[in-house]
């Protein structure tokens, strides 16, 4: 079982799609291949629409994620939330720590005006 990331630069903006199930077996591979690529733009959208389910370990990855953000003055999108991602992030407030929208378009268009 593994989760699989394409990544793009596209407007300024790096776009991870994330593809499989995010749980501790998957999320320490995910978060060596994802955190380097964080900060190397302003904006770094995270496209969830190809992950169904996210355990506690896929939380600390993307709260992980967060603080690498952070660290290197970069904002955070996530898109295509899937609704029992959405309502198990809202229900620990992990869904507080970031900016969430429908599509990566949605963030791409932005970052051209």
């Amino acid at each position: 079982m593994t989760v699989s990331v394409r990544s793009r630069e596209q407007d300024g903006v790096t776009v991870l799609e994330l593809e499989g199930e995010i749980t501790s077996v998957t999320s320490a591979e995910l978060q060596s291949s994802i955190l380097p690529l964080i900060g190397g733009t302003a904006t770094t959208v995270i496209d969830l629409s190809g992950v169904p389910y996210i355990s506690s370990a896929g939380l600390r990855t993307l709260l992980l994620v967060h603080r690498q953000a952070l660290r290197r003055q970069s904002a955070t999108v996530l898109v295509g939330l899937a609704e029992e991602v959405r309502f198990v992030m809202a229900s620990t407030g992990f869904l507080d720590f970031f900016d969430v929208r429908d599509s990566a378009s949605a963030v791409l268009g932005s970052a051209r005006e």
